[in-house]
């Protein structure tokens, strides 16, 4: 509007009179709410309490004109004597029910800001007490609304069979250190416990769970139960959130994060009461954190633990904890009648050629669909919730039972795992229209972690997944299980909350009564590395001999043991190396910790944060979206064809730089186009800046000043960052005060609406706006994210940061199978050490563009009698994040790598023949380089890089902490990128080929009777030579072992010469290969800064001796060689 107009609309809006007054009027409205609803007041404008109030004064308007209508008029004798009491006690003369509010709203700043505006005396004093009066009225109406429903909210707790057991609970856990409270489901105990210690004076109470949802369920419910304000004395916190404050007395956290802070505070001094709950899930975490706590308990006599858990094996945790008190607690528990109904075997999953079962047939779901609409009429309520194995099955499920829904306008169906974000998890919670019924498709996450409300139904599959660890194949596998009894009783209290419930299980009886009695506990089924690395920060000893409430298989122990030594986090004696210190303190894995430390070496620090976090988050690649050719369209400008890792870098930079910098919000419909689960881009920013924050903690990355340099800018960022709290604090506001309906349409994809009482509406504005987008604004410099992703890497730039991811996925290799040419995309097979027949993942950029992989000449297994055959200068091998097997084993993130340079560079054991032409690597992949003289000079230039990376990591790390710890120069640094960027653009043909079984079994010569070898200063300079007692030939470094390589010509090799001329000072002589490398170093002029060329002018090798020629009367520094040389110049 222009301004001229803007203003006299504004006129005329204050030129009101009061007999043109409009209450319907918006700009009557607009001013009232200007003067009466300030942001610091209760009812601030546009928000959902002053909707609510204008809909109330509407029905309130209503009334009092039908009331007026029925009301006789006073007489002029009432009006003209008052009661002489009113009179001496000072009251009113008539009785008017406003006089019961106990609420008043000052109005003095209300007239001095209409006395304050030029020409603003129209708003007449009358309509400004009557609408006080409406004012006070809504606020007693919201009171007594409040104070009705609190106390049907303390009947109901104190109709919780927990409320019974509170006095001999606490006189339990004041005598006592331990309890142990064995309830059963629905017994109140999760969100009673806390509450009943907070109000016998434990004043900080910790309470774990074993998933995030639990978390944020839980303290929204105990924080409305206990009347405190959401997020003030009762919080949550989990990983990149957390809603605690120094008011916080009650916090709900992951059990991880109570082990992060027993890393920081071995004591955690802040805590008087632990509550650990959920302990018979037997999580990795829930059993370690136990056995801390024991550790710990002696230190702390006055800190009081809570273990709870279902009644399921409470003598394992009552025995463990010396034979502590245990409280059993009925649940309340409705009858629940058991249909077993098993699948046909028609029915069944078929088995496919790989083996493993085919796609879930969703028909004996649906049945039961069908059996619950025909047998229960809509108006009785009551939910279904479904137990399926995993996401797959869901996903299955959840589009047959869609279309059913759409068919029948009688259900809601909604998927629950934990990889939904939590808006979508919440949408579980929320209730449906009159006659329609939900059905939730839950993986084991709503056993005991999730209680919805509502649910009278339960179908259970009987199967679960479970992620296991083969330590000799080095994979994880994720299979499927039948669950036990314990997991099976779980799911069917689940039906039985608030009312008779039905539960059916699609397996036959003789099935149930063969499952285990408990599930497997964790602990004895994945890998260990992290819990040993965290065990031994800790300080906790050996972990063979840690107290686990059951020990872990030994085998594992070892496996994890034996890994983080050969990834350099522990030593020879098993203590923390200074990498193992750092690696430990971050929360992700061995590897990915190594990438970001590498990365600040190299000044990669960006680009490598942003890799760990995506590479630590799960995909952002829906999988039902995959294989749309429109949203693989819409990607493929983003792949790289260097692998995932790089393309998860371009989709998180895209992110940032084209769509978050937007205002338009349409971030959800770029993600949505490309098939991309935007809540995992939000989780990789949130995880990049604890990377960030941590590398910085630890002196590894410089502090930056993000404030922009000028006012305006300033100023400008400090209203967008008020008006987002705003936002914020808006949507906290009214989150949870209005009961949520689903809507029908949509099915899982519904919004939620909210209830209301008539005649309200929706509201937009505020409700429109993408609340993770507002919290990633505020966490976030937008702006620097933006200058950080905008500059594209140079080629040198990647070259090094695949080095830097290779080092630190090392050694997770695998080479393509020889014959991979002549097979399609989705045939290419590929080997690692210990696995052999891997595949791409299905969204992999490699499975879809093999052409990729392919060298010229691809590797072999077999000799080849071709001289030509199988030579190629760019042979390639996939370094990949993790091996993971469900129908097959797939190789997940992964990434190229020049085969020779990678291998050369980090290879553990590096094995060569006499002449070096021939290396075994890791004692699975062998490198044959034709040409000697070539495969001498690598092999040279590797160990030099190999020897100063060391040592300016080493520099990096020993730096960390210590005022007079010495950074890496910048010119080292420099020198060492530099020398790595040309030892990768060296071209030398070669053969890769993998090992057989018998070749493994005879490559090495044995150890072998013969002297110690002299010291080679060209090829192991400064290096001492000794033999090697297992392989035979010399071991040069701890990783290398020359000329221990069983061949032919071993016998004859050493006395192999052949006539050479030196390019330096032109002598010409036979010589070995090792001979030619050894004079060309000595040879060689300097070129070195002349600081360092005088001080290794110096140092004289092995091989040097001093020499005084007779016939020329001059003494000279010579190897034999050389004498000889010198001495033929006198013939």
């Amino acid at each position: 509007m222009p301004p001229e107009k803007e203003s006299r609309s504004r006129r005329r809006e204050r030129d009101l009179s009061p007999s043109q007054w409009d209450w319907d009027c918006p700009a009557t409205r607009r001013r009232l709410e200007e003067l009466y609803f300030l942001e610091q007041d209760y009812i601030g404008a546009g928000s959902e309490d002053a909707r609510n109030f204008w809909a109330f004064f509407e029905r309130l308007r209503r009334f009092q004109s039908r009331r007026s209508e029925r009301e006789p008029t006073l007489s002029c004798h009432d009006q003209a004597e008052p009661p002489t009491a009113a009179r001496r006690l000072d009251l009113p003369r008539r009785y008017d029910p406003r006089y019961r509010i106990n609420l008043s709203v000052l109005s003095a700043d209300v007239e001095g800001a209409i006395r304050g505006r030029r020409g603003d005396c129209s708003v007449p004093q009358e309509r400004l007490s009557e609408f006080r009066a409406a004012l006070l009225h809504y606020l007693d109406f919201t009171q007594k609304q409040s104070f009705a429903k609190l106390a049907k909210l303390q009947r109901e707790r104190a109709a919780l069979p927990i409320s019974q057991y509170r006095d001999r609970l606490l006189q339990a856990v004041a005598q006592n250190q331990v309890v142990v409270i064995a309830g059963d489901t629905g017994c109140g105990k999760s969100t009673q416990v806390p509450q009943f210690l907070l109000a016998a004076g434990y004043s900080h109470v910790a309470c774990t769970q074993p998933r995030r949802i639990a978390c944020i369920s839980l303290a929204k419910r105990v924080g409305f139960e206990s009347l405190h304000q959401y997020g003030n004395q009762v919080g949550y916190q989990i990983r990149f959130e957390s809603t605690r404050s120094p008011a916080t007395r009650i916090v709900f956290l992951t059990e991880g994060l109570l082990l992060r802070q027993v890393q920081r505070e071995p004591t955690l001094p802040g805590y008087h009461v632990l509550i650990a709950d959920e302990v018979h899930e037997r999580h990795l975490h829930s059993d370690f954190l136990l056995g801390v706590l024991r550790r710990l308990l002696p230190a702390r006599p006055d800190l009081k633990l809570v273990l709870m858990s279902a009644t399921i094996n409470i003598r394992l945790f009552s025995g463990y904890f010396g034979g502590a008190p245990v409280l059993q607690v009925p649940g309340r528990i409705f009858p629940i009648s058991v249909i077993y109904q098993p699948i046909p075997k028609e029915e069944a999953p078929a088995i496919g050629k790989s083996g493993k079962s085919e796609r879930l047939d969703p028909l004996p779901y649906l049945r039961v669909l069908q059996a619950i609409d025909h047998k229960y009429p809509p108006e009785e309520r009551g939910d279904l919730l479904v137990f399926l194995s995993g996401v797959a099955e869901i996903g299955a499920v959840l589009e047959a039972a869609q279309a059913y829904a759409a068919c029948t306008q009688r259900w809601i169906v909604l998927p629950l795992h934990s990889t939904l974000s939590v808006a979508e998890q919440d949408k579980v919670f929320d209730v449906p229209p009159p006659g329609v019924r939900k059905c939730i498709l839950s993986t084991n996450i709503a056993e005991t972690s999730v209680t919805i409300d509502g649910v009278r139904f339960v179908l259970d599959s009987g199967k679960v997944k479970e992620m296991s660890y083969d330590p000799q194949g080095k994979l994880q596998r994720l299979q499927e299980f039948w669950i036990s009894r314990a997991s099976a009783e779980q799911r069917k209290g689940r039906a039985g909350r608030t009312g008779p419930g039905v539960c059916y299980r699609l397996y036959a009886e003789s099935d149930y009564d063969a499952f285990s009695p408990y599930p497997v506990p964790e602990i004895q089924r994945v890998a260990l590395d992290a819990l040993v690395l965290q065990l031994k920060s800790m300080g906790l000893g050996d972990p063979r001999t840690f107290p686990f409430l059951e020990p872990p298989p030994s085998s594992s122990l070892e496996t994890a043991v034996r890994y983080l030594r050969d990834q350099g986090a522990l030593d020879e004696a098993e203590d923390l190396t200074p990498i193992g210190n750092l690696l430990a303190q971050l929360p992700v894995d061995v590897v990915v910790g190594k990438m970001l430390v590498l990365g600040t070496l190299f000044g990669l620090a960006e680009p490598t944060l942003t890799l760990a976090a995506a590479l630590s988050v799960q995909s952002p690649f829906l999988r039902p979206a995959h294989p749309n050719p429109d949203c693989a369209t819409a990607r493929r400008p983003l792949e790289s064809p260097h692998g995932d890792p790089l393309t998860l870098l371009n989709l998180f930079n895209e992110w940032v730089q084209q769509v978050k910098a937007e205002r338009s919000g349409s971030s959800r419909k770029w993600c949505r186009r490309r098939g991309l689960e935007e809540h995992r881009l939000y989780e990789a920013a949130n995880l990049r800046r604890q990377f960030q924050e941590l590398l910085r903690d630890h002196q590894l990355l410089e502090e930056t000043s993000s404030q922009p340099s000028d006012s305006y800018s300033r100023q400008s960022r400090h209203r967008e960052r008020r008006e987002l709290h705003r936002l914020w604090r808006s949507h906290a506001e009214t989150e949870g005060r209005k009961r949520k309906v689903l809507r029908l349409q949509d099915g899982a994809d519904c919004s939620s609406g909210e209830e209301e009482d008539g005649g309200g509406t929706r509201g937009k504005g505020e409700h429109s706006i993408d609340i993770q987008d507002v919290k990633f604004k505020l966490r976030h410099n937008v702006e620097e994210l933006q200058a950080i992703s905008s500059p594209a890497l140079s080629s040198s730039q990647l070259a090094l940061l695949k080095l830097v991811l290779c080092r630190g996925l090392y050694p997770q290799l695998a080479v393509p199978d020889q014959l991979n040419s002549g097979r399609k995309d989705s045939d290419q097979v590929f080997h690692t050490k210990n696995k052999q027949g891997v595949v791409l993942h299905p969204t992999c950029v490699f499975a879809t563009s093999p052409e990729l992989l392919h060298a010229k000449e691809g590797p072999e297994r077999g000799g080849t009698k071709d001289p030509t055959e199988g030579l190629s200068c760019h042979h390639q091998l996939l370094a990949f994040v993790s091996l993971l097997e469900t129908n097959k084993p797939y190789l997940v993130n992964c990434v190229r790598v020049p085969a020779l340079h990678a291998l050369l560079l980090f290879s553990r054991s590096l094995d060569t023949s006499a002449d070096c032409a021939r290396l075994v690597a890791d004692g699975w992949l062998e490198i044959t380089v034709p040409d000697a003289d070539s495969a001498l000079r690598l092999l040279s230039t590797a160990l030099q890089l190999r020897s100063a990376w060391e040592k300016l990591l080493h520099q990096l790390l020993e730096r960390r902490g210590e005022e007079s710890g010495r950074r890496p120069s910048s010119r080292d640094v420099a020198v060492l990128t530099r020398g790595l960027v040309e030892f990768l653009q060296t071209e030398v043909p070669y053969r890769l080929r993998q090992l057989t079984g018998l070749e493994k079994q005879n490559l090495y010569i044995g150890p072998q009777t013969v002297a110690a070898a002299p010291r080679l200063p060209g090829l192991f300079q400064g290096m001492e030579m000794k033999p090697d007692e297992v392989k035979g030939g010399h071991r040069v470094t701890d990783f290398l072992t020359y000329n221990c390589l069983a061949m032919d010509t071993d016998l004859y090799s050493d006395c192999l010469r052949s006539f050479w001329t030196c390019p330096h000072c032109d002598l010409h002589m036979p010589f070995t290969p090792l001979e030619r490398m050894c004079h060309e170093s000595a040879c060689r002029p300097s070129t070195a800064p002349p600081e360092e060329a005088s001080e290794s002018s110096s140092k004289t090798s092995a091989l040097h001796r001093p020499y005084h020629c007779d016939v020329c009367q001059q003494d000279f520094t010579f190897t034999p060689t050389e004498i000889l040389r010198h001495k033929k110049q006198h013939r």
